[in-house]
């Protein structure tokens, strides 16, 4: 009971992790953003229907209006845009709350950007003590607090960032142009048209079947055209930029190749021990695939087969070529660490050899229950053979070997 009690903190973050828990918060909190904006349009059939729970919207329905009904757009048409930065603002926490899930470092500060701008809009429009901005301080506190939970940089992260910015830059041309809608030569009056507008001034096409006709819509349609060549033209550098540079290094360095992990060893670890190891077993000829968590630094030579990841995940294993490895060293500084590969590996291959090394005596007896194949013990063999040899006591090879690799101080 003391052991089940005493590994409960490290199942409860393993089932929930920490930052599951905050992109969970940050995910809600947008989505309400949203709705309190969609809540303020006047004759939606959407809000009536679903949310007030008023069956008579039915009544209202024609065949003809269907697809603007899916679409939601006869209440977007309807939004008041004081509230626009709003829905804004919830849509992006809503796809920030995708990178936060993938402990992505750059979602962690845009959130902290949007939730402070979330909390500043509520005060502006004097709405400042709902459901959202109480929400908003709670997901600031736990991202300041969690700061070390998002520590990955990833060409994922880039990538939904881009899309984030497309999808912004569209929503403002798109709403920008409604809002100015009588500024334009012939006037925008609905969405559809404004959509329009919208993806031929951010591509730059201009068939100037629409011109704006004011300052103020001239003023606009430049800075989309100004933000639709920055996006794209960041787009390209963040998305192909990394692919096409990453091949091309790997072309010159003669390394273009895939890498075929067969009869293998898998180590998981950045430790002395783990470098160690891999010196010794390449040094034999034998692959090596070397796991590290992400945000840790990478010491190992710069031809060793380096994947970033959790070595307990059994989509990492799996990429690793686990089912064909020789075997798996769970060689992390972190010995309950050491315990999940073992346990991950036995759930992915159980004829895989699983090793296992222990960093704190105390933790020997742990690590044996979940029965890992070989256990090496540097502590145990070094503070037992130190106090044989100072107590004049017999040192052999059995002796040596039984330490080193079982753990046992038995005589």
């Amino acid at each position: 009971m003391k052991l089940l009690w005493s590994s409960l903190p490290a199942l409860r973050r393993r089932l929930l992790p920490p930052h599951v828990i905050v992109s969970l918060l940050v995910g809600v909190n947008g989505l309400l953003l949203v709705a309190s904006v969609l809540l303020r349009v006047p004759g939606s059939l959407l809000v009536d229907l679903f949310v007030r729970g008023d069956l008579s919207a039915l009544e209202r329905i024609e065949a003809r209006h269907l697809p603007r009904l899916l679409f939601g757009l006869n209440a977007i048409e309807r939004i008041d845009f004081s509230h626009l930065p709003r829905a804004l603002v919830g849509l992006s926490l809503v796809a920030l709350a995708c990178g936060l899930v993938i402990r992505a470092r750059t979602a962690w500060a845009f959130s902290l950007v949007m939730l402070t701008l979330a909390a500043i809009i509520n005060v502006h429009l004097n709405i400042r003590f709902d459901l959202t901005f109480a929400l908003s301080i709670v997901c600031v506190l736990l991202l300041l607090w969690y700061w070390r939970e998002f520590d990955r940089a990833s060409f994922a992260a880039a990538t939904l960032y881009t899309l984030v910015a497309v999808f912004a830059l569209i929503v403002y041309a798109t709403f920008g142009t409604m809002y100015l809608g009588s500024e334009f030569a012939p006037p925008v009056t609905d969405l559809a048209t404004a959509f329009y507008f919208a993806i031929v001034t951010m591509t730059t096409v201009g068939y100037g079947d629409i011109v704006p006709h004011s300052t103020d819509a001239r003023l606009f349609t430049a800075s989309v055209i100004i933000f639709g060549i920055s996006v794209f033209a960041t787009s390209l550098t963040v998305v192909i930029g990394p692919l096409v540079g990453g091949n091309l290094k790997k072309i010159l360095a003669g390394r273009f190749t895939h890498v075929i992990r067969k009869q293998h060893f898998i180590v998981a670890g950045a430790s002395p021990l783990a470098i160690n190891v891999h010196h010794e077993l390449t040094k034999r000829g034998w692959p090596v695939t070397v796991i590290i968590a992400s945000g840790v630094e990478n010491q190992y030579p710069e031809d060793a087969d380096v994947m970033h990841g959790d070595a307990s995940d059994n989509a990492v294993l799996t990429h690793a070529g686990i089912e064909h490895a020789k075997a798996v060293l769970a060689l992390r500084a972190d010995d309950s660490e050491n315990a999940f590969i073992v346990l991950a590996a036995k759930e992915i291959a159980p004829t895989v050899r699983t090793i296992a090394s222990v960093n704190d005596s105390k933790h020997l007896s742990k690590l044996k229950r979940v029965q890992p194949d070989m256990i090496f013990a540097p502590p145990v063999v070094g503070g037992e053979l130190l106090a044989r040899t100072l107590s004049g006591e017999t040192v052999d090879n059995d002796t040596v070997m039984r330490l080193l690799f079982h753990g046992d101080t038995d005589n």
